[in-house]
């Protein structure tokens, strides 16, 4: 790719943004595989993809505090408060008090979802995760770095 100092050529650009379409349709088709009963939920309860994404980030997790999710996923904390909240109503993430720090409260998936959204997850990121075992250390930061530039672009303001 170009030099960090250097603009990235037409045809590098051009190449990056055919991925876009490919990878759009795969996201579009795997929300309509999304179990039924998640569907529902989600409908039910008025909840976006911005939930999915919290969802995402605390099914392979420990559970986390509010504070480190909204870290994980680039929200403030009052916003990734107001996301946990809407999931908690939904009944499908618990909250509990730490036990080491009564003042931190620690979120994780119910025990009612756990499987559900681990499945879910777990099939969502099976592409990405066999894409990743193909790089390199150098390929995979590069990759890394570029999704986070990225996302910081896109994200709401």
């Amino acid at each position: 790719m170009a030099d960090k100092d250097e603009l990235p050529s037409g045809d590098q650009v051009a190449q990056v943004l055919g991925y876009i379409p490919q990878i759009g349709a795969y996201f579009r088709r795997e929300a309509a595989e999304v179990p039924e009963a998640l569907a529902v939920l989600f409908a039910e309860h008025r909840l976006t993809a911005r939930h999915g994404g919290v969802l995402a980030q605390l099914a392979p997790s420990p559970p986390m505090s509010v504070t480190e999710l909204a870290g994980r996923i680039g929200v403030s904390l009052s916003t990734a408060s107001e996301l946990v909240g809407d999931l908690s109503r939904a009944g499908v993430v618990a909250r509990r008090e730490d036990p080491d720090n009564r003042r931190r409260t620690l979120v994780s998936i119910s025990d009612d979802w756990r499987e559900v959204v681990q499945g879910v997850v777990a099939e969502r990121s099976a592409p990405l995760i066999a894409a990743l075992g193909d790089l390199s250390p150098r390929d995979l930061e590069g990759f890394a770095r570029g999704l986070a530039a990225w996302a910081r672009e896109v994200r709401p303001r």
